[in-house]
């Protein structure tokens, strides 16, 4: 049986090769490429700038993990996202929607999922790229970002089994809404919330 693979970090500088030489491309141009605003690509600037909120960005994100982030304090977080524009022409805004589905676990080292279905995280962020203007969006500034914060246990008690739910009815389970500076506040005092009742 094969193990999980060695990954380790790049800095950019390396080249792709071919025939054992490189053919003049970067991982640094591959990242340049890459657009910030789609949405696969979006998810994984979220868990970046949620990781930098919170001080704990892995050396290298792990796909199949069964959540996002653990703080240094061992809390596990969830991180999803959102935004009104698209990189496609759009005739209207799109409707803010987060995925809450309740998941098996993989175990990357054993290659095989959990039996039963449960949200895996303590915590939840959700990040909305809430700037509706295209010709000023920018991923980068995080300004044009609001943060919702909920603990897990709070979404199993509401809304079991639910796929997804959408903005307003995030905020009326008393999801917190920060910005960037206040995320990690954020995330203990929604889990401060759950176990004091």
């Amino acid at each position: 049986m094969l193990g999980p693979l060695d990954v380790r970090p790049r800095d950019g500088d390396e080249a792709f090769r071919s025939a054992g030489a490189s053919i003049g491309r970067t991982v640094g141009e591959f990242w340049r490429c890459s657009d910030l605003l789609s949405n696969t690509r979006r998810g994984v600037l979220a868990e970046f700038i949620v990781g930098s909120a919170l001080g704990c960005l892995p050396q290298v994100r792990r796909e199949w993990e069964p959540y996002d982030l653990v703080t240094r304090s061992g809390i596990r977080v969830e991180v999803k996202s959102s935004a009104y524009l698209q990189e496609w022409k759009q005739n209207q805004l799109s409707t803010i929607q987060f995925d809450v589905r309740p998941t098996r676990a993989w175990n990357s080292e054993t290659g095989v999922y959990e039996a039963d279905a449960k949200r895996q995280a303590d915590v939840y962020v959700f990040c909305l790229f809430a700037n509706q203007d295209g010709t000023t969006a920018d991923p980068l500034d995080l300004d044009q970002w609001v943060f919702y914060v909920l603990a897990s246990s709070v979404l199993d008690e509401k809304v079991g089994a639910q796929k997804t739910i959408s903005l307003r009815p995030l905020v009326a389970l008393g999801a917190l809404e920060v910005g960037f500076e206040q995320v990690s506040s954020a995330v203990r005092e929604a889990l401060e919330r759950t176990r004091n009742g």
